[in-house]
């Protein structure tokens, strides 16, 4: 496989604070191992922002979903909450509001990002994305 092949993975979790860790260490290897390490550490922090939101915020099982286009790396995560996430501000109206600021960083190492009511599994939930655009 090279860059320019397309390729997606799916890791489905518990709610378990332990599965933001999983979900880091696991995007780091999919991109060491698809020659994206440069990507790895902005993602990690994208992965883990998004993966610690679901596990938070609701009781269900939730999912972690990488899938690169050749160009573009998308992060997302699925969760059991059907309500959109919080919006968010300017990243220098959140620095000193502690649980806002995880977003606010997403948004600043993502290109575009965005949510949609997802249902998986027979629960509802959403599904909150990101897009990296690889340089």
């Amino acid at each position: 496989m090279s860059e320019r092949d397309p390729w997606e993975y799916s890791l489905y979790i518990p709610n378990d604070p332990r599965a933001v860790t999983v979900c880091r260490r696991t995007l780091r290897l999919i991109l060491t191992l698809h020659g994206l390490i440069r990507l790895a550490d902005a993602a990690e922090l994208i992965a883990s922002e998004l993966v610690s939101n679901a596990v938070r915020h609701t009781k269900g099982p939730a999912a972690l979903r990488v899938r690169w286009s050749p160009g573009v790396l998308r992060i997302g995560a699925w969760d059991t909450d059907p309500e959109p996430p919080e919006p968010v501000g300017r990243l220098e109206d959140l620095a000193e509001a502690e649980g806002d600021r995880g977003i606010a960083l997403t948004r600043a190492c993502a290109d575009v990002w965005g949510w949609q009511p997802l249902s998986r599994f027979g629960n509802r939930g959403k599904y909150v994305w990101c897009d990296m655009v690889a340089a």
